[in-house]
């Protein structure tokens, strides 16, 4: 979007971090997490809060560039002086106001942290619209307690800093302390244009520790992936229509096992679970399926559309179909396991 100027309403950007020179991990802004780019999560909940007039990617390297523009960013090229290792967020951020006279209010992203939801950003960026504060930042509470780091060769005692040591608190009778978790950092064209110097009203944003999610070192990775799995966003949903709710017995409406009896027979049980989710499906009116590895399907092609109706466990399947009485292709089909 073009500036709000003549609304009367500021330009809010949201603004992600990108440089192509992570030594860390590197690239990591743009490796796979749950089989999206980790900078796509926080892009998707940005472009998806409705607050912000504009979402832009800042980077110097032309990969992590194209990911962006993919994922409906707009890209700001950061000049060599800004994408050194010695660089600072601030340097950058500074440089991005400079071009863009429009801004008025910068919503920095980070985008290491990927289970930020559309509702933080709204929420966080009221702060500043509603309530006039210069500057917000995410943070997360925290129950640990910390201790003055000393050297040993001196022989000095480390010195509790927020514990009684006699009297250590019960963690349900201490609220903890508030850290920030770099998820984002909030703040107007003034008080970046004064080097965050000469701050007025200053105000933090509380996220719950279940998505206080950093990804510094390879260690964070797979941490992150269950985490993202579970409380990340996955964008809206989509009022989409279930056509065709293909599946393969053997293996889904079964357990997977074969039960052989005293006299020699296999058996197999049937997952009741599954014949309920299909006859719930059965009766929204959608056309259930069944076939074996290589039953012939009659379609010229085959897709399948589906909602989040309840469903939340996904499993691939492979089905080989055929057309005109010829092998054509093996697809990969979803198939949906209600959870009752």
């Amino acid at each position: 979007m073009e500036s709000n100027r003549c609304t009367g309403q500021p330009h809010r950007a949201a603004l992600i971090l990108a440089r192509g020179g992570s030594k860390g991990i590197p690239l990591k802004n743009i490796k796979s997490l749950a089989g999206v780019p980790l900078i796509a999560w926080v892009l998707r909940a940005a472009l998806d809060s409705e607050v912000v007039d504009s979402v832009w990617v800042s980077t110097d390297h032309d990969e992590i560039e194209r990911v962006a523009r993919v994922w409906g960013a707009k890209v700001h090229r950061r000049s060599p002086e800004v994408s050194k290792d010695s660089s600072s967020s601030l340097e950058t951020i500074q440089e991005f106001i400079r071009l863009r006279p429009e801004v008025d209010i910068v919503c920095h992203i980070q985008a290491t942290s990927p289970c930020l939801h559309p509702h933080h950003i709204r929420e966080a960026l009221q702060m500043i619209t509603e309530q006039g504060c210069d500057y917000v930042f995410s943070v997360v509470r925290r129950h640990q307690f910390h201790w003055e780091e000393v050297d040993k060769k001196e022989g000095k005692n480390p010195t509790p800093l927020n514990i009684d040591v006699a009297h250590r608190p019960r963690r349900q009778d201490w609220r903890g302390e508030l850290y920030e978790n770099g998820s984002f950092y909030f703040s107007t064209r003034k008080a970046l244009e004064n080097g965050l110097k000469q701050l007025g009203k200053i105000a933090y944003y509380e996220m719950l520790p279940e998505y206080s999610v950093d990804i510094d070192v390879d260690i964070d990775w797979p941490v992150a992936e269950q985490r993202v799995l579970r409380f990340g966003y996955f964008g809206r949903e989509e009022n989409a229509a279930v056509r065709l709710f293909l599946c393969k017995v053997s293996g889904c409406l079964t357990n997977g096992q074969i039960i052989t009896s005293v006299s020699g027979e296999d058996h197999v049980a049937i997952n009741a679970r599954d014949v309920a989710g299909i006859h719930m499906l059965q009766r929204e009116n959608i056309e259930v399926q069944s076939c074996g590895l290589v039953q012939i399907i009659c379609y010229n092609f085959l897709v399948i559309s589906y909602v989040h109706l309840g469903f939340i466990f996904l499993h691939l399947i492979f089905v080989t179909y055929y057309y005109d009485g010829v092998v054509h292709d093996t697809v990969h089909l979803l198939y949906i396991r209600l959870c009752l």
